[in-house]
């Protein structure tokens, strides 16, 4: 199923496969809207996302207020990324734009033998459509809870029927 882009949606621009696998997952889970979220091809690293996302999408972005994006990215262990990321947005964009990711890579969260790439990405969006807080306070996820905050009260109620 496609988008509906006459109404408010999400995309989400991935950095590796990894990170595709976790955004399907979360996409799958029975909350979601299908048609309010699209996850894009893989960038194929964080500054392919950032370029990408100038490049590709910013500018439509600006035409339609409807759209957000999510730039999902792995921060390598770096604590300027976010910042790094963040400043390459336009600032008219800002507001629906979102970084978030793993504290190093995905496949680190599978090393403490916690699920499927898909399988957390949809317990990721349990926990979002039951308001809960306990994988994403994991300490290789928990970086992102200021982004969380920003999200749960814009994207939350576009992405799930009954939010």
């Amino acid at each position: 199923m496609s988008i509906n882009k006459y109404r408010p949606h999400v995309l989400v621009l991935p950095e590796d496969d990894a990170d595709r696998q976790l955004a399907n997952g979360f996409a799958l889970h029975f909350g979601v809207d299908t048609r309010s979220i699209q996850v894009l091809p893989i960038a194929g690293g964080w500054e392919k996302v950032v370029e990408r996302f100038y490049t590709e999408h910013s500018t439509k972005m600006q035409h339609n207020m409807l759209v957000h994006a999510v730039l999902l990215l792995d921060f390598d262990g770096r604590s300027e990324r976010f910042q790094q990321v963040h400043t390459a947005i336009p600032g008219d964009l800002r507001d629906r734009v979102f970084v978030i990711g793993l504290w190093t890579e995905p496949e680190d969260l599978f090393a403490e033998g916690l699920p499927t790439k898909e399988e957390l990405g949809e317990a990721l969006a349990s926990e979002c459509f039951q308001n809960r807080r306990e994988l994403w306070n994991h300490r290789l996820l928990m970086h992102n809870s200021q982004e969380l905050i920003r999200m749960n009260d814009v994207l939350r109620p576009i992405l799930f029927k009954d939010a």
